[in-house]
């Protein structure tokens, strides 16, 4: 069946102007109302993602990350290899040379005789695998030392390792001690300034001290 919209011509009948098909209104508004269901829905959920995309963008970045357990792990086996390197080779197995390691950047220190001992430990040192790059905090001795003056010594490291154990603000297995007739050299890596400072400080008041040498880095 269909339906007519008529117009009326004057003094004439009425004219169908234009033919519809039964219920065609009520088809067009309910796909007028599927259509505005879909708009709605497809704005939300353009709203949802671009919220999300907002979100991701405001996430605050990862701070940079420090030493991981593995790198300290790699860092400990480096350390022990350059201390094996240093014992296997006679002219400077038997001197007091302390090996710290902080992400494969390796730092000597300690009291040799002469400088070609200094160059052996250097290049036996640069030989390690996982060696990045080497310190050279070594110094050279001044005189012979006497068997009082190595048992005096010895104390004098005994006494500045308990000292700088007990001091909260340093970390002192972080620190290597070495004595030579009474000049206490101190060597590893810190985290800052301040904690140097106060090494310094706290070394420098240990009975027996003579003189304090800074060969500590801060960590980077």
């Amino acid at each position: 069946m269909l339906a007519g919209v008529q117009t009326a011509a004057q003094d004439g009948p009425m004219i169908v102007t234009h033919l519809l098909p039964y219920h065609s209104e009520n088809t067009i508004m309910r796909i007028d109302r599927k259509l505005l269901v879909l708009g709605v829905t497809l704005a939300g959920t353009l709203s949802v993602l671009v919220a999300g995309c907002g979100d991701r963008q405001e996430q605050p970045s990862p701070p940079p990350a420090s030493t991981t357990v593995g790198t300290e792990i790699d860092d400990t086996v480096v350390t022990t290899k350059v201390k094996s390197a240093l014992l296997a080779d006679p002219d400077i197995k038997s001197f007091d040379l302390k090996v710290e390691t902080r992400k494969g950047a390796v730092q000597l220190s300690g009291f040799v005789d002469n400088q070609a001992q200094v160059d052996r430990a250097l290049t036996a040192t640069r030989a390690v695998e996982g060696v990045k790059s080497v310190e050279n905090n070594i110094a050279l001795k001044g005189g012979s030392t006497t068997v009082g003056n190595a048992v005096d010594d010895g104390i004098i490291t005994t006494k500045v390792k308990s000292a700088l154990l007990a001091d909260p603000n340093v970390k002192s297995l972080d620190i290597a001690v070495v004595t030579r007739k009474g000049e206490v050299q101190l060597s590893g890596f810190v985290n800052s300034q301040d904690q140097i400072d106060q090494a310094l400080d706290i070394a420098r008041k240990v009975d027996g001290v003579t003189n304090v040498s800074n060969e500590m880095s801060i960590k980077k």
